[in-house]
């Protein structure tokens, strides 16, 4: 079993894994477990008792507690990081996606995912798909302050010079 640093790109994984077209992992359902103690309304739940700006502690220890198998993870091809994503709603049910709760703060876990071919970045509905070269992986992201950074040092678009602001940059807050 492989062991993530970074809890938030571990989410992401889960969301091909668990929560994708072809669910390869046991899905977790929040709202469902909610029910089950009374709680009809996961996003008023939240709301109502302050949790609205964290992880629910279940769903945090349910995550981090949750072993992926290494098998499961040469499975993963791609990475959406999307604000909307399921499991997200599963974590933080009343989540706006205007803060950084979900940023992921180090991408060295890619090493985990030995079969990672694109990565998509959505940010106002806009898909950027970055096709990622074998041996290539996205630089780590410097600091807590800085929500964009250049991913790769070749143009966007075509004819655009390279570090021009027209280079493709990773939209950390999506």
């Amino acid at each position: 079993m492989s062991k993530f640093r970074d809890f938030n790109l571990k989410l992401l994984v889960i969301e091909e894994l668990m929560y994708g077209p072809e669910p390869l992992l046991p899905v977790y359902d929040l709202p469902a477990r909610l029910a089950e103690r009374g709680i009809g309304d996961p996003a008023s739940y939240v709301l109502e008792n302050g949790l609205h700006a964290e992880v629910l502690p279940e769903s945090r220890a349910h995550f981090e507690a949750l072993e992926i198998p290494t098998e499961l993870l040469a499975r993963v091809e791609e990475l959406c990081f999307d604000a909307g994503a399921d499991v997200f709603r599963h974590c933080a049910p009343a989540w706006d996606g205007e803060d950084d709760l979900f940023d992921v703060r180090s991408l060295d876990d890619l090493a985990l995912l030995p079969n990672l071919r694109e990565v998509t970045f959505v940010e106002d509905g806009v898909r950027h798909r970055h096709r990622l070269s074998p041996g290539t992986r996205p630089p780590p992201r410097p600091g807590k302050s800085a929500h964009r950074r250049p991913l790769a040092r070749q143009p966007a678009r075509p004819g655009a010079p390279e570090g021009s602001p027209h280079s493709l940059t990773v939209p950390w807050a999506c």
